[in-house]
């Protein structure tokens, strides 16, 4: 999902700076409200960034990888998790790829507004149903269905509006390669899930996730 540079144009890429600022605010309010979230914003974007540097990839115009959007989501909630996604790519970047910092916007939105769809659609009503009994890997599939395919969407969105030429294969490359993770990263989301839900309520570990509704606060 990350967009290399050269492809996008220097206002294109500060528009995106600026809209990726202005949806994190539109959510900081929500955040503030519960500072227990705050510890989970940490969690998440140690997680997603743990999961990102395990298993990563170059395929077709982008670079795939292991993000866990489910997982994390699922486990620390909706508004943890869009800010976690945030701090995780601005750690990778400070840390590991510099260049990325020019498209941090750009990565930025290309992990949160799927998010924010996916949670919209499906998430929220997933979640609820699933705070007084497990969530089946069947609803986590199609979360991730959606999360991904929301992925796959702002790659192409940047790349048509990009400087240089991508073929419609080589994007279609990129939107396969994700179709293994939307089989696979369900099972491991269960899986998590059902761990944590075997803890006793009052553990600090448990009360660190959002498995007791607040997943849905926003």
């Amino acid at each position: 999902m990350h967009i290399e540079p050269g492809i996008l144009s220097a206002p294109q890429i500060a528009a995106a700076n600026a809209t990726a600022v202005a949806t994190l605010a539109a959510y900081s309010g929500a955040l503030l409200r519960r500072p227990l979230d705050i510890a989970r914003t940490l969690l998440a974007a140690a997680a997603f960034s743990l999961l990102m540097e395990v298993w990563h990839q170059p395929v077709g115009p982008s670079e795939l990888h292991f993000i866990g959007a489910s997982t994390i989501y699922f486990l620390f909630g909706f508004v943890p998790t869009l800010f976690g996604f945030a701090i995780g790519l601005a750690l990778q970047a400070l840390l590991f790829e510099p260049q990325d910092m020019l498209h941090l916007g750009v990565n930025a939105l290309s992990l949160m507004l799927p998010l924010i769809a996916a949670h919209t659609l499906i998430g929220r009503r997933v979640a609820t149903a699933g705070a007084n009994a497990p969530i089946s890997w069947a609803s986590v599939m199609r979360f991730d269905a959606v999360y991904y395919g929301g992925v796959v969407a702002m790659v192409g969105f940047w790349l048509a509006g990009g400087n240089t030429q991508t073929s419609l294969a080589d994007w279609a490359l990129f939107a396969a390669a994700y179709l293994p993770i939307v089989l696979c990263e369900p099972l491991m989301t269960a899986a998590v899930l059902r761990a944590v839900r075997r803890l006793d309520t009052r553990s600090p570990v448990r009360r660190l996730t959002a498995l007791d509704g607040t997943i849905v606060a926003c």
